[in-house]
């Protein structure tokens, strides 16, 4: 039973370690999040327009909630959909890294 408890923890980490952008994917979302995201959120993404986006202020929001709103946006709100530019991993990513703390952008 051990065995298979370990194999299943070992399959859904290889799972999530696939939905991983490459490198510079993942260079171009942060810096993406940074500028047109921090447009209205923010530059620090501390509030603007929008809400914060720190880690703070979502931590009671469900990551699945979080990437929704990222790729369907907010209808009735300014709030766009990113859709046209980002697959619902890469949502679920940025959603992801925005409840941890965002990472800086790497000039």
């Amino acid at each position: 039973m051990r065995i298979f408890a370990a194999l299943l923890g070992f399959t859904a980490l290889a799972a999530v370690a696939d939905d991983e952008p490459p490198a510079a994917r993942r260079e171009a979302l942060v810096r993406m999040v940074r500028q047109d995201c921090g447009s209205c959120h923010g530059l620090r993404l501390t509030g603007g327009l929008g809400p914060a986006l720190t880690r703070e202020a979502l931590a009671d929001k469900p990551v699945s909630s979080l990437a929704a709103t990222i790729f369907h946006g907010r209808p009735g709100t300014p709030m766009p959909g990113w859709r046209p530019m980002l697959s619902e991993s890469e949502a679920t990513w940025i959603a992801q890294r925005l409840s941890a703390g965002f990472p800086a952008e790497r000039r």
